[in-house]
Formats: structure tokens, sequence, C-alpha cells
């Protein structure tokens, strides 16, 4: 079923250049010929390596694992032999434990056990399942996605809200992999309600994304189980977890908390395909759909590519870059990292690398305040970006809170809008990082 629904408050409606690469098919580039595997691609604590310089490894054979409920298994992406474990670099800035593995080129694989008979087997198992593929949530957010799958039992969950908006501007990954693969995110979809048991399903679509829409829908008709295809209005940042709640269901999930507190959880549609490929095939997390796209690349497009590659390798893929380079972005130009260095690899969260030619950055002079309440009115939230900012900057952290700082989701509209060019959402961020800090210095 088809139903159309209201937008939220506030949001933006930037140059969304998708045009770039939205008709372009999923590419499967050939095996990297070295894979750097980050033991750190997920929300929580980073996995202590399982393998040691020298051993041989088979794809999918997990390489890395870690204590405790906020885990997230690595496992191998390519066959070959481990030739290093360092610290390298990370799309998040950071230098982080990695294993290196040159590639044999067999393409070996180990898999786990499918369950082909899903909707007979209890959650428990179909959770193991998700847990040894080493799923985390593929929109960005990388939050393991057994845990997600296992609400306290105070939590009573009646729906599952599968996104398919990819508001981000530039990018087309979960776009493709819907046109493409409908079934595929079709089936992921029955095993998360199957393990969830949630009463209703709503699966959330911008209405710039017709053909998505129409495979979409033609793959849920074959489901055994009512599903509604949510179809809403494109804005910024509409693919947002509480945006999306708020069009879908009309609930408010309240401050400082979390979907589940008003019965709902969200999962990308990336994330139900990983589940889907873990639970019916017995596959491991080991690849993704990364868009490459932007001004600076010659001819953008999407490709399915092996987590650990070097964004390098993708950038020569699809062309190389074209005239003087700016900046090279991890994810979209509103919420992504900006990286130094094209051997970063690509992680379970990078949804595109974007590359943005010199003459396409508008960095303007940073001047003060006008108080002119721009960053209000498109604030997604309802925050006062401009208060939190003014707070940061004269080192009134105690009084930023006053403003409710943790509940900025970091969307960017804010800054996008200032006519003074105020780094908004950085100074937010600062805010919250010496929030912690005293928060920390106070418990100690």
């Amino acid at each position: 079923m088809i139903q159309l629904f209201r937008s939220f408050l506030g949001g933006i409606h930037p140059d969304y250049r998708k045009e770039m690469s939205a008709a372009a098919p999923v590419r499967d580039l050939p095996l990297p010929e070295r894979v750097a595997v980050p033991l750190i691609q997920h929300i929580g604590m980073p996995c202590e390596p399982l393998v040691t310089v020298g051993d041989r490894v088979l794809t999918g054979q997990p390489i890395g694992d870690a204590q405790g409920l906020m885990k997230a298994r690595a496992h191998a992406t390519v066959s070959g032999t481990v030739t290093a474990i360092a610290l390298l670099p990370h799309p998040s800035g950071r230098e982080v434990p990695a294993v290196v593995i040159e590639s044999d080129g067999a393409d070996e694989w180990v898999a786990l056990e499918p369950c082909p008979d899903y909707l007979e087997q209890p959650a428990a198992t179909l959770l193991a399942r998700i847990a040894d593929a080493g799923i985390v949530g593929l929109g960005g957010a990388s939050f393991p996605t057994r845990v997600k799958l296992s609400p306290p039992a105070e939590h009573r969950l009646d729906t599952l809200i599968v996104n398919g908006a990819e508001c981000e501007p530039y990018l087309t990954a979960d776009h493709r992999l819907m046109v493409e693969e409908a079934p595929r995110v079709a089936e992921g979809i029955r095993v998360i309600a199957r393990i969830l048991g949630v009463e209703r399903v709503i699966v959330g679509i911008e209405d710039n994304k017709p053909d998505a829409i129409r495979a979409m829908r033609a793959a849920l008709a074959a489901s055994d189980r009512p599903v509604t295809l949510g179809v809403l209005p494109t804005k910024y940042p509409q693919g947002g977890e509480k945006q999306l709640i708020a069009a879908l269901t009309g609930r408010e999930v309240p401050s400082g908390g979390l979907p589940m507190d008003v019965g709902v959880v969200v999962h990308n549609v990336g994330t139900a395909a990983a589940v889907r490929d873990a639970v019916c095939l017995g596959r491991p997390l080991v690849e993704r759909i990364v868009t490459v796209t932007g001004e600076g690349i010659a001819r953008p497009g999407n490709a399915r590519v092996r987590l650990g590659t070097p964004a390098r390798v993708l950038v020569e893929a699809f062309g190389g870059t074209v005239g003087d380079v700016g900046k090279v972005v991890f994810g979209g130009p509103m919420m992504g990292v900006a990286q130094y260095n094209l051997d970063v690899p690509v992680v379970k969260g990078t949804s595109g690398i974007l590359v943005i030619p010199k003459d396409g950055i508008d960095a303007g002079t940073i001047r003060p305040c006008i108080r002119c309440s721009a960053c209000i009115e498109v604030c997604p939230i309802g925050l006062l970006p401009n208060m939190i900012s003014v707070c940061a900057e004269r080192g009134a952290f105690t009084d930023s809170q006053r403003f409710h700082p943790f509940d900025c989701i970091e969307c960017g509209c804010c800054s996008y809008v200032c006519p003074s060019y105020r780094p908004l959402v950085q100074m937010i961020r600062f805010a919250k990082s010496e929030v912690r800090a005293i928060k920390q210095k106070e418990h100690h």
C-alpha cells in the first residue's frame, strides 16, 4: 500500500545534484590488491585482532572481535595474507588499528550457517547470525544492528520504519540498491520484522526517487505481510531518524530519548539488505554500495566495494579527478567528513566519496551572529543553534546545556543558511565535547 505523508517542521532544500549518479547502475569493482580493514567500524568498543601477521585468511573470516554489548565483528574482505596490524588512517580523521591483507586473487570464502527457514527460527537464532556477520547500521551511524534489534523488555515496539529517504545531496547508493535489488531489501525487512514482532512496517522514500518507489512497491507486494510504502516530500534532513518518525507516525522522540521510547525502531535499507544476506545466505558484511561523485570526478557513479578498499582505488575506477580538487569528503556535503589522505579505506558506514573542486567551495568570512534567526527556522529539532554557538565561543559550556546541545543531530542546516558563515555545527560539536569533559571530571 502506498501512502503520501507530510514532512517534518524545519529543514532546507539544498541543490541535491543526485542526477550525477542516480541513473548509474552499480558496478562490481575488481578485487582490490590490498585492503586495510579497521578494527573499529561501529559505535562502541573497538575489536581486538583475532589474527597475526603472516596468517592466511579467507573472505568472511572473523579477524577482530570485542567484549561487551556494543560491539561488531570485523571480517576479512578478501582472501590472502595478513601483512600488518598497525595504526592507519580512518574516515573519522583518527588513526586506528587496522588489519592489512594482501589479496591472493582467489576470493575463497568462509560462510556462516544460513537460515533459509528464518520464519520458523526463534529471534535469538537470527540475532546470533546478525551478530556473527558484524552488521551495523549502514546509513552512517554504524550502530551495532544486533543491539538495535534487542530492545529492553520495558520498551514495547509496535512500528518498524525502514529508511530509504537518502536525503543527503549527491548520494545515490541506497537509491540504486532499491532500484536494482528491491527483493533483497524486502526480504531483509521481513527478517527484521520477524525478529521484532512488530504490528506495523513502513518504508519511507522521498518523492524524488520514483523508480525506487516503483521497484520497492513491486517487491513489497510479494510479501506475506502488509507493508506501507510511505512517500515523503523531498526535504533535507528527511532521512534523520527523528524526522522520519515524526513524518511517518506523528510521534515525537523526547529530548535525550531514543526511538524505542515511542515504540519505533528505524533501520536503513542497506542494513536490511545486509541482514538478508547474513540470515538467508550466511554472508558476513564484507562489502557495500558506495557512490563516487562530485564535480571533481570524471565519471560519477556507484560501485559495490569491499570494505578496507582505499579511496584512491575508487577515485581511479571512476576516471580520476578533474581540475583542482578542493575537498574529498567521505559521505555527503552536509554531514560528511573531509579527508586528508586518499589511502583512507571504505568502512561499513561509508555511503559515498564526494570530490569537490576548489571553485565549488564557498568558505566565506566568519562574522558575528546578526540574530537573524535563520538557523532557528530551519533547525529540524527546534533548537537555538545560535545560542549554543555563542556559549561555545565564550567558553560558557555549562550555560550551553540550557539549550540542549546533545539533541542536535549535526545535520548542518544551520550552517547552510547562516549569512554570517558561522561554523555552527562545529561550535555545537565543540560544546558537546567540552560538556562531556566537564561531566566526566565531576564524576571522578
